[in-house]
This record gives structure tokens, sequence and C-alpha cells, in this order.
């Protein structure tokens, strides 16, 4: 294993760890966000490319269009089973909805980076190096936040943003933000995913 190699790993395995910390944890959510974190990376990952001058083979074009496919798939998955909450309190930016996809999005995570590593392995074997480059890997998971955003995007909670004028009057209906959320028609989701 290169040292190159070893070192894009390393890192994949740490961003990936992080994503999927994340996923398995409430986190408050900004839709702006959710599309900002993909388009840095795919930027990100352009430019390294790019800079790295390295050859692309047809070999390389399979293997990253095959791995676009899976990571594709897996953040629709993704976005599929996120819940939404509405926390009890706003926070500093005065959001109140809350998103996480729980453990088996995390699974997710992990599934990704076996796919990733079994195609790096193989493509390695078949002459396919620009799978093992900081670029690809920073593009590949700009597609699966990508493919996430887009779900997420869909389902959000309307009605429920920052600028909430019953944010603090929770009587008539309790105080849910540890079971769930509502739908628009005021129905109790009870931490079960928003259609």
């Amino acid at each position: 294993m290169s040292v190159q190699l070893l070192v894009n790993v390393l890192i994949g395995v740490a961003l990936v760890g992080f994503l999927g910390y994340r996923q398995a944890t409430w986190q408050y959510l900004d839709p702006a966000r959710i599309w900002r974190t993909p388009m840095i990376m795919a930027i990100v990952g352009v430019v390294v490319l790019a800079q790295s001058g390295a050859t692309i083979t047809t070999t390389d074009v399979v293997f990253l269009g095959i791995e676009a496919l899976i990571t594709i798939g897996v953040g629709l998955t993704m976005g599929t089973i996120t819940r939404f909450r509405t926390a009890a309190t706003p926070d500093s930016k005065g959001r109140t909805i809350q998103s996480r996809t729980g453990w088996l999005g995390a699974s997710l995570w992990i599934v990704l980076i076996a796919v990733r590593v079994g195609l790096d392995v193989l493509g390695g074997h078949l002459g396919a190096h620009l799978l093992t480059s900081t670029g690809a890997i920073l593009l590949v998971l700009a597609l699966n936040r990508a493919a996430r955003a887009v779900v997420i995007d869909q389902r959000i909670p309307r009605g429920h943003g920052g600028d909430r004028s019953d944010r603090g009057d929770r009587s008539d209906r309790g105080d849910r933000s540890d079971r769930g959320d509502r739908t628009a028609s005021g129905r109790a989701t009870r931490g079960m995913m928003v259609r």
C-alpha cells in the first residue's frame, strides 16, 4: 500500500466517521447548509483533480461511474430514512427543526467505505488509479451529500422554521422535542419519518 493511498484512506475514514456521527445524532437543520457542503466538496475535488494532472483512462471512468451510482443510491437512501423533530428551544440561529438518520444512516457510511475500499483494490489491479486520488474521494462524497440533499429538501417539514410565531407556546400540543414532530396537517409523527 502506497503512502498516498494510506493518507487518502485515513482522510476518508476520518471524514466518513465524522459524518457518520453527525447522522446518528440530532442536528439542527439548515436548508442552505445541506447544499453548501456538497458544493464545497465538489469544487475542492475538481480543483485537486485538475492540479494532479492525472491521466484518465477508460478503466478509471468505468470504476468512477460504478462508484458514483452506488454512492448516489446510498445518499438517496439516507435522505429517505432521515427523521425530523422540533426542538424545545431554537438554536442561536433561530432554527427549531432537527434531523438525523440514526444508526442505520451511520451504518450506511460503513457500507460506503467498504464498497469504496473494495473498488479501489479491484480497480488498482485493473489499472484504475484515479479512484485513490483525494479529488475523486471528495467528488464521490459530494455526490452522496447532494443525493441526500435532494431528498431531504423535498421532505423538510414546511412552516417549522426559526421564524415560527408559535415557537414559545407549546401548551396546546405538549412538548414533543423528544418524541418527534408534527406534519403540516398537525398530525404527530412521534419520531417517525415525515413524508
